[in-house]
């Protein structure tokens, strides 16, 4: 190679860089990645190689699968919203390492002497509060939420009067698995906030922004923080799902488009609860596991308890997960949920209704939940009588 190509080639991997981009995301865009490998990533790029092996993995890099905020870029999403979802999932980044620090499990255990907490809320744990305060410190910083309503609060918090957006989230779903070292989640779900009721009170036009029903989403998601860090999310166009990679610190498109199978063979629910069960409930339990019901083949049965890492197994795979009775809240789990399902193909029911339908009356109303593939959704609401109305008050 000729003194005059080595120049050339450096000065090729020396172009200037475009302007910082901002700290929630430490990816550089497509076309300077090789500007900025990661540590064990293409540290070789700066060698001195023929020009035509360097504009061959130019081109690779190119096609590499998009970042969230790329893709959303991508689709044209209001700036605004973008700047939003940025901070989010900066946040939900930080919960991630938390979950996964030594500590963990001692965080995850329900305060001694709590006292009360309002109606439909869990027990407080540290673990599931100091989830809550970074993401209210990350919407704060960003600049961009009126409203946001959390499992964690009695009542919404008002943040900023001109911001376009509420959030209403869980935190942190099934933080009382975190000892033993099962999958947990955030849920969360974003509405435009009601300029119609500006006028009112704060109280007021704080309930009335949290209450919408779930129709309005501009935009549901979830994170499950597993053997891998995946963010689900839906703008109303379908749903994707982005898995973090550790070494850029981004969550990278890995499943775009998902669509939940018509029909799986998977049922999730906590068994040791039949004889709690209605006769409807139990009868389509016993039918599509003896391979009796509209799909014939014997159905088996998957359960994890959190909610998030059996939604997200019955997305990928088919089927349906649920909840009998009146345990999961309407507004920041049952919502954002049924988004998600309805965008990929799938249903979300109470076992009567379409969730997105039901309009919420108060932050932590309680509901029935029944979520996955459309045929299996349609088949066990056929059953008619699945909704648990005995509930002796599980410790567990």
């Amino acid at each position: 190679m000729t003194l005059s190509s080595v120049s050339s080639l450096i000065l090729r991997h020396h172009t200037p860089l475009p302007p910082p981009l901002p700290p929630t995301s430490n990816r550089p865009p497509p076309h300077h990645r090789l500007l900025l490998p990661p540590p064990f990533a293409r540290r070789r790029a700066f060698v001195c190689r023929p020009l035509a092996a360097a504009a061959t993995e130019d081109m690779a890099v190119a096609a590499s699968p998009p970042t969230l905020l790329e893709h959303m870029g991508q689709a044209g999403a209001a700036a605004d919203l973008t700047v939003l979802v940025a901070h989010i999932q900066s946040a939900c980044k930080r919960i991630a390492a938390l979950v996964a620090s030594p500590g963990n499990a001692e965080l995850s255990r329900a305060k001694a002497g709590a006292g009360a907490v309002a109606a439909g809320r869990d027990a407080p744990k540290p673990l599931d509060e100091l989830s809550n305060d970074i993401i209210l410190s990350s919407l704060r910083s960003s600049g961009k939420v009126a409203v946001l309503a959390s499992e964690e609060n009695d009542l919404p918090i008002w943040i900023s009067d001109d911001g376009p957006y509420v959030v209403v989230t869980d935190p942190l779903d099934g933080s009382h698995n975190i000892e033993v070292s099962i999958p947990t989640g955030t849920i969360f779900g974003i509405y435009d906030r009601l300029v119609e009721v500006d006028h009112l009170p704060l109280e007021e036009r704080a309930q009335l922004n949290s209450l919408q029903s779930g129709t309005r989403l501009v935009a549901a998601g979830y994170v499950l923080y597993s053997s891998a860090t995946i963010l689900c999310i839906s703008f109303g166009a379908g749903t994707h799902a982005f898995t973090l990679d550790w070494s850029t610190g981004e969550f990278i498109l890995t499943h775009p488009s998902l669509q939940i199978p018509p029909r799986g063979q998977i049922y999730s629910v906590n068994d040791a609860r039949y004889f709690d069960w209605p006769e409807g409930l139990r009868k389509y339990i016993d039918t599509i596991r003896q391979g009796k019901g509209q799909y014939p083949k014997k159905y088996s049965a998957r359960y994890v308890c959190s909610l998030v890492a059996d939604f997200h197994r019955t997305l990928i795979y088919g089927g349906v997960a649920m909840n009998p009775r009146d345990h999961l809240r309407l507004v920041y789990e049952a919502n954002p949920l049924s988004f998600l399902a309805e965008q990929a193909g799938g249903r979300g029911s109470d076992g009567k209704n379409r969730i997105l339908s039901i309009q919420p009356v108060k932050l932590h109303q309680r509901l029935p939940l029944f979520l996955g593939s459309m045929e299996d959704m349609l088949e066990l609401e056929s059953y008619g009588d699945v909704q648990q109305k005995v509930n002796p008050g599980y410790e567990v």
